[in-house]
């Protein structure tokens, strides 16, 4: 996803109260096909922020298995570019509060699609699930993610792994470090950045310039603090910003980033993620969305490129779950509805899985035909204690998310431990 981001979620929050002037904004979308306005003329409208390469090709693979179905019907791509997601959201949300939602558009589970539901803006989809029989193959924390009153309203298409570590096998090889595997601690990982330094490399990609790449460094440093059992507590009302645990990884944290890429700022993520591709730095800590921009620039794995868990995080896997929603007052009700019932199936899912580098939310779905690692991942996600993403809005409301991208931004220029902890702690408690 460049998966969601990250101002995002503040946007939601905003402006889901009608605040246009907090939440305005403008940029163009681009479209494929041509716009459709009959009800039942198999014609949508599918907004999101799947944009870079390998994100275009997933879109793609769901419109193309809806078009299967459903011949001559045509889908206006309203997908928006740039700010990581942050971009298509103020569009999104300014289109709202005008009453011109597009038919379906891209969301995360938990708290970002609960704020649509609350504010009675999307539409029951509780059919598709029945019809596909879905809440008996997808893990039911991430059902509940996306239902109220025991109604679903949204259908995710892929799971992300938010907790890896990427690497690659050009700049270790320099530096002379053995590559990581299973149980690589965080102090290894910062002892194998200041090797790298030292040999001339650069030892961490960061795409900076899409501000969820540095909040998730954090939060996958924050996880391999503690586990799945501290992270579940820490997120829960009532979790302590401040204590021990958080300082710890705040501090480790700060360590980390002294090992950024320099041009870390002017990169968005898939610069970065291309930049390890090539070996031009070493490590980058990001969802597996990274997986399927480096398949599609042609790197290879185990030969370009290896990855593990982030350090700390192995036993966990860090849902970022890409999910799509019918308006509820959709101008194209009937098509949304299909498509919906298109992008739960199997077909679909694998297919959209095999060019984003995602795991099918379906565990019913054989992932023989996918590369080495999203087997690896998907075995992940059956069998490892699933955690969902505070930075990608899943785990907290977004106010909090967005207290976050901002204590980070500071953080990552002052290093200062007990107020970026304080400002979190204060946040959460407001």
């Amino acid at each position: 996803m460049k998966h969601l981001n990250r101002t995002v979620v503040a946007l939601t929050a905003g402006c889901l109260s009608l605040t246009i002037a907090a939440c305005g904004g403008s940029s163009t979308t681009a479209s494929s096909g041509s716009t459709g306005t009959g009800t039942g003329s198999g014609n949508l409208e599918v907004f999101s922020w799947w944009t870079s390469g390998s994100e275009s090709a997933a879109l793609k693979a769901l419109f193309d298995a809806y078009t299967k179905g459903n011949p001559g019907a045509k889908i206006t791509n309203g997908a928006v570019a740039g700010g990581g997601g942050s971009n298509a959201q103020a569009v999104l949300q300014t289109r709202l509060q005008g009453n011109n939602a597009p038919d379906v558009w891209q969301t995360h589970p938990g708290a970002a699609v609960n704020q649509y539901i609350s504010s009675d803006l999307v539409a029951d989809v509780s059919s598709v699930y029945a019809a596909g029989k879905l809440s008996g193959v997808i893990p039911k924390a991430l059902v509940d993610a996306v239902s109220k009153d025991g109604k679903q309203y949204g259908v995710s298409t892929g799971a992300h792994r938010g907790n890896v570590l990427w690497y690659s096998t050009k700049a270790l090889k320099k530096a002379g470090i053995t590559v990581p595997d299973k149980g690589y601690t965080p102090d290894a990982f910062i002892a194998d950045l200041a090797k790298l330094k030292a040999a001339g490399v650069t030892p961490l990609c960061l795409g900076a310039k899409d501000t969820f790449a540095t909040a998730e460094l954090f939060e996958n440093t924050l996880l391999g603090n503690g586990g799945a059992s501290a992270w579940n507590t820490l997120t829960a009302s009532g979790g302590k910003w401040d204590s021990d645990q958080v300082k710890a990884a705040a501090t480790q944290f700060g360590k980390v980033l002294e090992y950024a890429d320099p041009d870390a700022s002017a990169m968005s993520w898939d610069q970065a993620t291309k930049k390890l591709g090539t070996g031009d730095c070493a490590f980058e800590s990001m969802g597996d969305w990274a997986y399927g921009e480096l398949a599609k620039d042609g790197f290879k794995e185990g030969t370009d490129f290896g990855y593990t868990a982030h350090p700390g995080t192995e036993g966990s896997f860090m849902a970022v779950v890409d999910t799509l929603v019918v308006a509820k007052n959709a101008k194209n009700k009937e098509a949304a509805m299909k498509f919906m019932a298109t992008i739960a199936s199997k077909d679909a899912q694998l297919a959209f899985s095999k060019a984003k580098g995602s795991t099918p939310m379906r565990t019913d779905v054989d992932v023989s035909s996918l590369p080495k690692y999203q087997q690896g991942a998907a075995a992940s996600f059956k069998n490892d204690q699933i955690v969902q993403s505070v930075v990608h809005g899943e785990a907290m409301n977004p106010q909090f998310s967005q207290a976050l991208y901002d204590a980070v931004t500071q953080f990552a220029q002052s290093k200062d431990v007990n107020a970026f902890t304080q400002t979190l702690s204060n946040s959460a408690a407001s």
